[in-house]
């Protein structure tokens, strides 16, 4: 096969066949206003539907068959107070409360009137709500719906209204999931992402306008996927974390793409090729590449449908949705835009590239002595790659999954204040109850609340609360430990295992443990216990289109090996910052569904260079049957672009460690950390060595299944 290069200008390429992608760029290039113009009007029409629309993102953690699951909708069924969410009030006066009575009561009353309120309980109706040297107390705001579906201005009313009661001699702060959630604002990372990918664009180009481009494909692209979620939110279950998310990919993706195509555009231009030529090269080549990568990131991320984890799976289809509008933007925004800006680029390019030779600089010079050193050496360079991600990786052995409390909360919050108040007057588990659900007579109610408050790890436990219906009962225990203490954990397997088990055979109750704390609990086990099917289903299907693209099956299983290692990498150092608290953060357990979006984004992305690399080197053993040249050519070809656009992804990311969500840093940290492995450790040494060490092997078929596969090429032969 010849190589997918037309480096004359005497081609032309109207009745030159050029290939789908080809076709697609001229088609962009000769109607390029039209072809802007339908871009800018379905953006503004996506954009004002959505805005008339508006939003209907709702979260859904629920997990039937698990039994915090079962308990949340026995409570609900039966209608329990405790299967609505909660805010705590939480009072504090070194002199003592009681002389504080009047203030607190009007408080309450306040609040008691507000939207969304179902009932208040005072701090003065149960004495086990004051702490036992009278300075702390908390009164109980039963919400009229779940935390995540009490609208935020309600629940900010509430944090104002309780705030107003606040004196001389007494704090108010205010703590639970739903305060939590009102207190969470934006930050700036997507702006400081785009302003230090713009500066890397410059840098790479040496031109305004030329590093524009990406960017502004990139920004069409989001600003469309965006529009396009905030609609789908209506018919699918889609998490309220899920903008932030998809806006991170999108800008990361979107310049990513955009910028291996425009870096094979210029090079076609540097190699003598008129603008037509090299804009229909570089779809039909570079253009091909973005196509499959886009492919296997989406197949990637529709692989967490597998899990079944309710919100999960609508971020999963919102991400995959914004990743095919970046893709569609990549093939038909930017050649029309290459198009538009073309003459300038093109004087710009071929200024660039001629003061170069007068230098002496060689085009890819750094990267092909780069792969030459390592095809010298190609075993070490493997072997201290290698060992390196090994120890990168093994922190992740220890992960513990979970979610993020108001214990991680920024200190000045009130949610925190709140928390450390709590924890301060009645214990560290206080702010993780228990709640022990069942259904039975009077006596069984009872006994369960004297074994819970006999078993060891649990400090306290309140007096049964009845349903509406008093079929069903409820005892809130209170642990010694906080909510993310691996004790805790611990405490509700034994509860569910041992002590609740032997008390239903005497009873001849039911008895289940359910509250937020072990709801959480259960999440973690459930992605835990489905990560294995999901890696499976994500790296069999991307491992087969690669076999499809390469014809080859030691490209795929190399691939496979390398991205789950540079994952693994990446868990681990997210495992040391935020579990073992390094450079000052706070500690805690990583959220329950970072390793499996981040799985499925890196897993997809590194097929991105993966793809990029190999098809160049694939390119040059078609062309001239010399495997150590192949892989040196192809890594002087796309070295600096794929470097490149890492640095962009990178910027990007872990702008988003700058946000106060704790997920979404966890999310920037470990895709930036992903893609910096990828890019540098795993592109530009492991890969190379890999190859070398695999010779011509690299491109083994079996005969079998070469003669049932079907050919699919990533490069168009010219000659065709």
């Amino acid at each position: 096969m010849s190589p997918a290069r037309d480096t004359t200008a005497t081609t032309d390429p109207t009745t030159d066949r050029a290939g789908v992608f080809g076709r697609l760029a001229l088609w962009s290039k000769r109607h390029r206003w039209s072809a802007l113009l339908l871009w800018i009007l379905a953006v503004a029409v996506i954009t004002v539907g959505a805005q008339s629309a508006g939003s209907a993102y709702r979260n859904d953690f629920t997990l039937p068959g698990t039994d915090s699951q079962t308990a949340a909708d026995l409570l609900k069924r039966h209608g329990s107070a405790q299967a609505g969410g909660s805010v705590q009030i939480v009072f504090k006066d070194t002199d003592g409360l009681s002389g504080d009575r009047p203030a607190i009561v009007r408080t309450l009353d306040r609040v008691r009137g507000l939207p969304g309120v179902a009932d208040v309980r005072s701090p003065y109706a149960d004495a086990s709500a004051v702490s036992e040297d009278g300075t702390i107390g908390y009164a109980t705001v039963v919400l009229d719906a779940k935390a995540e579906d009490v609208p935020e201005q309600d629940v900010a009313r509430i944090i104002d209204t309780a705030k107003s009661g606040a004196q001389d001699g007494l704090t108010v702060e205010l703590g639970g999931d739903a305060v939590r959630g009102a207190e969470e604002s934006g930050g700036s990372a997507e702006g400081a992402g785009m302003l230090a990918a713009l500066v890397i664009l410059v840098l790479l180009f040496g031109s305004v306008v030329a590093a524009a481009l990406p960017l502004v494909t990139a920004l069409f692209a989001v600003g469309g996927a965006i529009g396009l979620i905030t609609l789908a939110s209506h018919v699918f279950t889609v998490a309220d974390f899920t903008p932030p998310i998809t806006m991170l990919v999108g800008l990361g993706v979107g310049v990513d793409y955009a910028l291996l195509i425009f870096y094979r555009y210029r090079h076609e231009l540097t190699h003598g090729a008129d603008r037509q030529t090299a804009t229909r090269t570089a779809l039909d080549a570079a253009g091909r590449t973005v196509f499959f990568a886009g492919c296997t990131v989406i197949i990637a991320l529709l692989g967490l449908v597998a899990l079944g984890l309710g919100s999960l799976q609508g971020v999963a289809v919102a991400v995959a949705l914004t990743v095919l509008v970046t893709m569609a933007a990549s093939l038909t925004l930017l050649p029309a835009l290459l198009a538009l800006f073309g003459n300038r680029i093109q004087r710009h390019v071929l200024m660039r590239s001629a003061k170069a030779r007068a230098k002496g600089r060689e085009e890819g010079g750094r990267w092909r002595r780069l792969a030459s050193a390592v095809q010298r050496r190609p075993l070490p360079s493997l072997l201290a790659a290698v060992v390196a991600l090994l120890a990168l990786s093994a922190p992740a052995l220890g992960m513990r999954l979970g979610f993020a409390d108001a214990g991680n909360d920024p200190a000045s919050s009130t949610s925190r204040r709140a928390y450390d108040l709590l924890a301060e007057g009645f214990g560290a588990g206080f702010n993780g109850p228990l709640l022990a659900v069942g259904r039975g007579d009077t006596a069984a109610a009872e006994q369960l609340r004297t074994t819970l408050t006999d078993t060891e790890g649990i400090a306290a436990a309140t007096p049964p609360l009845p349903s509406t219906d008093g079929t069903v009962f409820t005892v809130i225990a209170f642990p010694t430990t906080s909510p993310q203490d691996a004790n805790t954990a611990r405490l509700v397997d034994s509860l569910r295992d041992d002590v609740l088990p032997r008390l239903a055979e005497r009873t001849g109750a039911d008895y289940l443990v359910g509250g937020p704390t072990a709801a959480a609990q259960d999440f973690a086990d459930s992605v835990s216990a489905r990560i294995p099917l999901f890696v499976a289903i994500v790296v069999g299907l991307s491992a087969l289109l690669l076999m499809l693209v390469f014809r080859s099956v030691l490209i795929p299983l190399k691939a496979a090996l390398l991205n789950l290692l540079s994952i693994a990498a990446a868990l681990g150092v997210i495992t040391l910052v935020f579990q073992h608290g390094w450079f000052g953060v706070q500690p805690g357990p990583v959220e329950a569904f970072i390793p499996v979006m981040i799985f499925a984004i890196v897993f997809g992305l590194s097929m991105d260079y993966e793809v990029f690399l190999i098809s160049r080197i694939h390119e040059e053993w078609e062309r001239t049957k010399d495997h150590s040249l192949a892989v040196r050519e192809g890594l002087a070809a796309t070295g600096k672009v794929i470097t490149a656009a890492a640095a962009i992804m990178i910027v990007v990311f872990a702008a988003f460690v700058l946000s106060p969500s704790r997920m979404l840093q966890q999310f920037g940290l470990g895709l930036a950390v992903a893609i910096f492995l990828d890019a540098v450790v795993i592109r530009c040494l492991i890969v190379p060595a890999v190859m070398q060490l695999l010779g011509t092997r690299a491109w083994w078929l079996p005969a079998p299944l070469a003669r049932h596969l079907p050919k699919v090429a990533l490069e168009r032969p010219t000659d065709e």
